[in-house]
């Protein structure tokens, strides 16, 4: 009996001291949150694995309670720190913790400490940044080992000739984001948010972690679905040379599908035989494990997947250009997508939120997200994978707008090189995401620049997908959609011989649900889309639209975009609430309506 109060006192203590951990942090006070926030743990926040495609057993999460300090941007590191921030939500926030500004005249700084469990020893530690908004200089024990400009792109870097050894070891990172006091691509942020513009995200947004590798690693995978040939195309890169070689096993479930050896840094060929196909009405997804072997042994291996899918535009038995999946036509019919969050800004709040607003935008009987000038963590994308989406992806927007009839903007030498690295890494990094069918480099002339050699450089980085240059307004007649928007709509443009026409934005239906708002006072929301006073006339009105909708299906449009997801800050006119506590439609009603446009 005594060993086992002894053991009771001990829980208790423990439990004491985590209690006493997580009341450093409590989120910042706010408007709205959602039923994610209660489930935010500060000791291990966003904790799942933050690249599926690319899987170790070797990681540690540097996710938690960071240190951090605003300081004017030309001074050096602070000496003292101003609190604690619950990395990874940005200090705009309420879960930061912190919910203060930055701005354009100030840096923000970050450390913390960890450790190297010991039976990493003998391998190369890298340093992981999921995304920090915007630019980042990064020190470990006092040596700068890396920095990175883009807020929407991942970083790696080696850390293992910083570290001390045996020893508590120290990471600093500062980072300066001028937000739309720059010309970096940052989308929707702005520091006077209105209308349809949205609260800042400065700093680290996204999962730090530590991986452990060999000398000699398994670095990135490229894979190409070939439904004709019914093969994957696979690349390994590695830093390796000629004596290393690749093992590649497919597998469909625990069921091995097949075991192909291959050249490093070269692509083969893995036969799969009567390939199950990849579409939102039946996401199927074969498991990949890839081992990195030097003389028969194993020297590396991660884990991965991919789905049996292609995607092009050709024309339809109707005599219309349109989207075909699988070589069979499909409407795309689908929500634009702000990923913001209340409580997150930019972060949601836990995977399962990330989630949820996918499994919604399904259940609702869409096949289709426009992921609007947002690049979202690789969870989000296996999410998208995994429950059968068909993603088009924006690239962040930034810089001038083309105004009018005007030709495209002239951007400075770093603006472009801004914009290029990161539009290069965004398709790098999501390359092999079968749920995404389409980039859209510019939406609505905003710094559309370049833009014949903008939409050559998308076929470059990605020959196996669809490019819709300009979504909106300041079409150029290249890329493979002449896409505009039209409030309420619909509306499409004239149906051509080589493009397809699209319907990029329409509707955004406002219907205010009280005690669901982000700001009572709305004289500072959107005034162009139309408001329904009920849920019956919300419904009323999206039918009516829905049904000239499908009209123009008939006369050769081929996809179309509804505004949107979730209302966003002063925005109203969501499909759910800003808190996604609140679905404005009915189920059945509005899952009906879709089977017909897309189906019928």
């Amino acid at each position: 009996m005594k060993s086992l109060s002894i053991f009771l006192t001990l829980c208790a203590m423990m439990m004491n001291q985590a209690l006493a951990q997580d009341r450093k942090w409590s989120p910042a006070p706010n408007p709205l949150m959602t039923q994610w926030a209660e489930q935010v743990n500060p000791n291990q926040p966003l904790s799942k694995y933050p690249r599926p495609q690319l899987v170790r057993d070797d990681w540690k999460s540097l996710n938690g309670l960071w240190e951090y300090a605003i300081v004017p941007m030309l001074e050096s590191a602070p000496t003292e720190w101003m609190g604690e921030i619950l990395v990874p939500f940005g200090i705009e926030s309420s879960l930061s913790g912190v919910k203060k500004r930055v701005g354009p005249n100030h840096k923000l700084w970050y450390q913390t400490a960890f450790t190297v469990p010991k039976k990493w020893n003998k391998k190369r530690i890298f340093l992981h940044f999921g995304a920090v908004d915007w630019k980042s200089e990064i020190w470990v024990n006092g040596k700068n080992v890396g920095h990175h400009q883009g807020g929407y792109t991942g970083f790696s870097m080696d850390i293992t000739d910083a570290l001390k050894k045996g020893k508590k070891q120290q990471i600093t990172v500062s980072v300066w984001d001028p937000t739309d006091d720059g010309v970096q691509p940052r989308g929707k942020q702005v520091r006077d948010p209105q209308s349809i513009w949205y609260t800042p995200t400065t700093g680290i947004w996204q999962t730090v972690w530590l991986e452990a590798v060999p000398e000699v690693s398994i670095e990135n995978l490229k894979m190409e679905p070939n439904i004709g040939a019914g093969e994957l195309s696979l690349t390994v890169s590695s830093t390796g040379g000629a004596d290393y070689t690749i093992k590649a096993m497919v597998f469909d479930g625990s069921k091995k599908v097949n075991e192909v050896v291959g050249k490093l840094n070269e692509a083969f060929q893995i036969p799969i035989k009567n390939a199950k196909l990849w579409s939102p009405d039946s996401p199927f997804l074969y498991d990949l494990k890839v081992v990195l072997m030097k003389d028969g042994k194993k020297v590396d291996a991660i884990e991965s997947y991919f789905g049996m899918r292609e995607v092009n535009v050709a024309k339809a038995a109707d005599g219309f250009m349109r989207l075909f999946l699988n070589g069979e036509p499909i409407f795309h019919y689908g929500l634009l997508d702000q990923g913001f969050w209340p409580d997150g800004i930019y972060t949601a709040p836990t995977d399962e939120a990330l989630r949820y607003d996918i499994e919604v935008t399904k259940k609702l009987g869409f096949n289709m997200i426009r992921k609007h000038v947002k690049v979202e963590p690789a969870r989000w994308y296996y999410w998208a994978d995994k429950l059968g989406i068909l993603v088009w992806q924006d690239m962040p927007s930034g810089d001038d707008f083309v105004h009018g009839g005007k030709p495209d903007i002239i951007r400075s030498a770093q603006s472009a090189y801004n914009y290029k690295q990161e539009f290069k890494e965004m398709i790098t990094q999501h390359y092999n995401n079968p749920s995404i069918v389409v980039w859209v480099p510019f939406n609505e002339g905003w710094g559309q620049f370049q833009t014949e050699e903008i939409t050559e450089l998308a076929r470059q980085l990605d020959p196996t997908r669809i490019i819709n240059t300009v979504s909106g307004w300041q079409d150029r007649g290249v890329g493979d959609m002449h896409d505009i928007h039209s409030y309420p709509g619909p509306a499409m443009p004239e149906p051509e011989s080589n493009r397809t026409a699209i319907l990029g934005e329409f509707g955004g239906e406002a219907l205010v649900v009280k005690d669901h708002l982000w700001i009572k006072d709305l004289s500072r929301a959107p005034s162009h889309y139309e408001t329904s006073q009920s849920k019956d006339q919300l419904h009323a009105t999206y039918k009516s639209l829905l049904t000239k909708l499908m009209e123009l299906k008939s006369k050769g449009l081929a996809g179309a975009v509804y505004t949107q997801t979730t209302d966003v800050e002063s925005e109203v006119n969501g499909i759910m609430t800003y808190d996604r506590k609140v679905i404005k439609f009915d189920l059945d009603f509005i899952k009906e309506l879709h089977r017909k446009v897309i189906k019928e």
